[in-house]
């Protein structure tokens, strides 16, 4: 009986950090995608954009493709095909990243980082999603 009760208390704090995890990553996307897409500080976002090679006017876009990608990842009926698009994205990011030499540690990992938790959050609220994955039990 001591495992059970012991197992009852895991189960619960399991989607709770799941949650919190969805939302620092949901934050952060999210006031990325409000600076792209409501042209807020848009000196900044311009100017980022366009160290990496991207033309101005594609800061709109990208924030119009990011915000459909976290509004996917928040919703629970579609969520995984959220972090898988949202994946994708952060890849698009490193992959610039690595074109123009930025410093590794902080910027061009740092959107796998945010996919790591990303993921995190996901895996720890959606239990159908640790049958797919290979972790040992």
């Amino acid at each position: 009986m001591a495992s059970v009760a012991h197992a009852q208390p895991v189960t619960q704090k399991r989607p709770l950090a799941g949650y919190v995890l969805t939302a620092l990553v949901a934050l952060f996307l999210g006031f990325d995608t409000i600076i792209k897409v409501l042209a807020l500080a848009l000196a900044p976002a311009v100017q980022g954009t366009t160290q990496l090679g991207y033309p101005a006017q594609s800061v709109l876009w990208l924030g119009i493709i990011e915000l459909g990608c976290v509004v996917l990842y928040l919703a629970p009926r579609t969520s995984v095909l959220g972090a898988l698009l949202l994946t994708g994205y952060l890849g698009g990011a490193v992959a610039s990243q690595l074109r123009v030499g930025a410093p590794l540690l902080r910027h061009t990992l740092f959107p796998i980082y945010v996919a790591a938790l990303l993921w995190g959050g996901l895996y720890l609220r959606e239990t159908r999603l640790g049958a797919l994955l290979p972790f040992r039990r």
